[in-house]
This record gives structure tokens, sequence and C-alpha cells, in this order.
């Protein structure tokens, strides 16, 4: 196993347009996961749902979270993070951060249209801080 050092991660989180498999809990104890888009940024997983997300309601009932984000192409590569989430609605910050989710996925010149699309009533902000990360690079050893 070829773990990868902090610099590696950062680097792999943030490579292209790689989604996040984000893993909550249910109430009655059954697991979700959902694919999101985000960002790290000192030191923690940034991303945007709404307030009636699944999601959402998951991280107020448990704000224990997983996020595995994976290279499906050869030689394959993950990082799985454990963290705690936590939610910030009507945050100051919410256009800036869905307009850097929106260049991100969408392309730079569909950002601010992206960003003013989604921060509005009932957007939430997570911020997710690592708690763990698992990382492994050249899964096939080739």
């Amino acid at each position: 196993m070829k773990e990868m050092n902090e610099t590696e991660i950062i680097d792999f989180l943030m490579k292209g347009t790689r989604t996040g498999k984000l893993a909550t809990v249910r109430e009655d104890g059954h697991p979700h996961v959902a694919p999101i888009w985000f960002v790290w940024n000192e030191g923690k997983i940034i991303f945007c749902t709404g307030d009636s997300s699944v999601k959402a309601k998951n991280i107020r009932h448990n704000p224990q979270v997983s996020i595995c984000v994976d290279d499906e192409s050869p030689p394959y590569a993950f990082v799985i993070i454990q963290g705690t989430a936590k939610l910030f609605d009507k945050h100051k910050d919410l256009l800036k951060w869905n307009t850097i989710l929106g260049g991100r996925y969408m392309g730079e010149k569909l950002a601010e249209v992206y960003g003013k699309r989604n921060a509005v009533e009932g957007s939430l902000l997570v911020e997710v801080t690592p708690t763990k990360m698992i990382s492994e690079k050249d899964v096939t050893g080739w």
C-alpha cells in the first residue's frame, strides 16, 4: 500500500472535477451516500447543499461523516476523509463558495451564474473538519 503525504492528498482532492461521495447516517441508522461538489480550503472540505436535503437532515442528527474521493482510472487512487460536519445557514460567504464550486465543476465562464443560482434562501454551507484521512495511490501496483 502506497499512502499519500499531505501535499499529495490536497493535490489529489483538488485535481480536475473529481466528486466526493459523502456518507451520512439517517435517523433510523441506515447509511446514505450522495455525490458532492467540494473544495479543500484551509484544512477543511467545503460544499453546499439545500436545507431540506437528506444530507442536511442527516448531519443535523449526526455530524459524523465520511467522504471518499477516488480516481477511477488505472493505476487507481483514493482518499477517504472521516470528519465532523458543521452546517451554516445565511453564511456571508455562501455566494463566494457557490461561485468557487461553479468554477471548478462548470468552468470559469459559468462560475458566477452558478454561484448566484445556488446562493439563495434555503442553501447551506457545509464545512467538514477531518479527524482522520486514509489514502492510497497506485492501487494496482503496476
